[in-house]
């Protein structure tokens, strides 16, 4: 059922509209190399083979997972021959991202001299896979998921054309079959498709028809969930999770914790992350936060699956309905700053180790007072080497760092004026 014109083609209206830029290329004929970057299913192989026949150049087909360098210089070797005949070259690169370096940087004279139009195809963001040297080259467009009414469509073509599709059987569909397999496409016309087409072969004859149904539908197929361990989706859910958990929001928290363990991520990745989290959002507000991501973690070396992502649900929960403070990675920042600033300023004195004689007479550890010989273990001291007047740490009024803010008042008067 795939397109054979771009009147078949089904979506990407901002791409191929009436004002879509992949739609003024065609008509003005003046190409350029361009990325085509989308989710599975959405049409990215088909908007390459028709935007070849529409500017009457020779496609050339090529996958990143099977080709090397040795196909790649023959076929530009190629477009250079039918370039001297004066017809140009369509080079599409499918999963153009599984490309090494040196691979992809074999691209970049011919790209850059007009030899060959370059399309590459990618499910990965092109920041992640692609070098800058030839990303530069591109003209990156985006492609979204289909959206349920466009996959509906595509099945009723399928269901209607006798040629290409299944519009030679006898067919019977419970009502909302269509819909719920464009539903659980999340936008992949190629999964829906296949779909379609396996509920046909598992059906049963009823009244000398083929009856699908939409338990047969659920039961004999089931969609992943969107994810890639290495690619955007990766970071974009890590990211959404640690939002969460720093908005306080427990059930966005547990939701994209819910995602990520689904689609097959690594628990100790997403374990490590709450520590991050305990660190940097929580802090001293809550000191347990850090105790309790670090059990997690090790609680789910000790269990495993699936007894071990109630541990992370557990920390999750808590760590997403903890007081919040970022004062620790503030001091730390600050007082970097500081000792990039100004280098390695000497220990006083009085603070110094003197565990010789010869140290002891040239003044070290002089002077220097022991806290648990005064009230309440606290002496005002000088700790700051000289010149030095800190405040790098500032505690929130939030969670158990209230406490922390009147001792520290009531030690360094001066220093918290």
């Amino acid at each position: 059922m795939r397109p054979l014109n771009f009147e078949e083609f089904v979506g990407q209206e901002h791409l191929l509209g009436e004002k879509g830029p992949l739609r003024r290329m065609i008509e003005s004929k003046r190409v350029i190399s361009f990325l085509l970057w989308g989710p599975p299913g959405c049409g990215k192989t088909t908007l390459g083979e028709l935007f070849a026949k529409a500017i009457g150049a020779h496609f050339v087909y090529g996958s990143a997972v099977l080709w090397g360098l040795k196909e790649v210089r023959s076929a530009i070797a190629e477009a250079q021959k039918r370039l001297r005949a004066g017809q140009r070259t369509i080079l599409f690169l499918d999963e153009i991202h599984r490309f090494n370096r040196a691979q992809q940087d074999a691209l970049l004279p011919w790209v850059e001299k007009g030899i060959i139009i370059l399309i590459g195809s990618t499910i990965n963001n092109p920041s992640f896979g692609i070098i800058p040297s030839l990303l530069s080259r591109l003209r990156v467009f985006t492609l979204r998921a289909l959206r349920d009414e466009e996959v509906l469509l595509i099945l009723k073509r399928a269901l209607s054309d006798r040629e290409r599709g299944l519009g030679a059987f006898e067919i019977e569909l419970e009502e909302g079959v269509l819909e719920l397999i464009a539903f659980l496409s999340q936008g992949d016309a190629r999964w829906a498709l296949n779909t379609l087409e396996m509920g046909f072969i598992l059906a049963e004859e009823k009244n000398g028809k083929r009856f699908i149904s939409k338990e047969l539908i659920l039961r004999s197929t089931q969609k992943p969930l969107s994810y890639d361990r290495e690619g955007e989706e990766h970071y974009n859910l890590i990211s959404a999770y640690q939002k969460s958990i720093r908005g306080s929001d427990p059930d966005a928290a547990i939701y994209w914790l819910t995602r990520m363990l689904e689609s097959g991520e690594d628990p100790l990745y997403i374990a490590r992350r709450m520590i991050v989290c305990a660190a940097e959002d929580i802090g001293l507000s809550d000191p347990m936060a850090l105790v309790v991501a670090v059990s997690a973690f090790q609680a789910f070396q000790v269990l495993g699956q699936p007894e071990g992502e109630l541990a992370l649900a557990q920390a999750t929960l808590y760590l997403a309905t903890a007081p919040k403070s970022n004062s620790a990675m503030v001091a730390l920042e600050k007082a970097r700053e500081e000792v990039r600033e100004k280098g390695s300023l000497p220990v006083p004195l009085h603070l110094r180790n003197a565990p010789t004689k010869l140290l002891k007479d040239l003044g070290y550890g002089k002077d220097y007072l022991y806290p648990h010989n005064y009230e309440e273990g606290f002496v005002e001291q000088t700790y700051l080497p000289e010149g030095l007047k800190g405040g790098y740490y500032r505690p929130s009024q939030r969670g158990y760092e209230r406490e922390i803010y009147q001792r520290l008042l009531k030690w360094w008067k001066d220093r918290w004026r």
